[in-house]
């Protein structure tokens, strides 16, 4: 039986190694590509034909395009709008009081008042120092239970409250006061997790 099996195997082997090197050889046969002759290379120059332009070209006449009229300043564009007044309730009511006209607005006047940050601006220099001082306190304070359980929120709220330390020093009140909101809301969950 065995040797049986191993004439099978050779048998088997040989037909697929045979079929397998027959059909590379018919492929390339029947599959090659029709071979174009070769021209022969160009000895002697060719002198160039010179065109002559045209005598009389036809012209294309331009198309006349209408604009639309030239657009008005945006401030004296927009329409005022007149406040409703109200009649009078009784004979008795003094006489409206006519109220002035607003003056045009300047670009300084659209941008709005700006107020200064960093050291010009105490107060929330203060308010951010003081929420990242609780912060730290709070972080200090946590349970080493809740700190294992919850071990990668306490690493984004430490990233939050470094990186507020930072903007701080470097002078950005506004970017510090966001990043500890941030490091603040989450101590928050992780007091309510601790909690339940």
């Amino acid at each position: 039986m065995k040797l049986q099996d191993n004439m099978t195997r050779r048998l088997v082997t040989g037909i697929a190694s045979a079929a397998f090197a027959f059909g590379l050889s018919g492929c390339m046969h029947l599959h090659k590509a029709p071979k174009l002759p070769v021209l022969p290379p160009v000895l002697t120059p060719i002198p160039l034909v010179n065109v002559p332009p045209q005598a009389n070209p036809p012209l294309i006449a331009a198309p006349v395009v209408s604009l639309p009229p030239m657009p008005i300043a945006a401030a004296a564009a927009t329409p005022r709008r007149e406040r409703r007044r109200l009649a009078p309730k009784s004979a008795t009511a003094p006489a409206e009081e006519t109220t002035p006209e607003p003056e045009p607005m300047t670009d300084e006047a659209a941008i709005g008042d700006l107020t200064a940050g960093g050291a010009a601006n105490p107060q929330a220099q203060h308010e951010a120092a003081s929420l990242i001082r609780t912060i730290q306190i709070r972080l200090n304070g946590l349970s080493p239970q809740i700190a294992r359980r919850q071990r990668s929120q306490v690493n984004r709220v430490r990233n939050f409250w470094k990186q507020a330390q930072e903007a701080l020093n470097s002078g950005d009140v506004e970017g510090a006061t966001t990043l500890a909101t941030k490091a603040k809301l989450l101590l928050d969950d992780l007091d309510r997790l601790g909690g339940e």
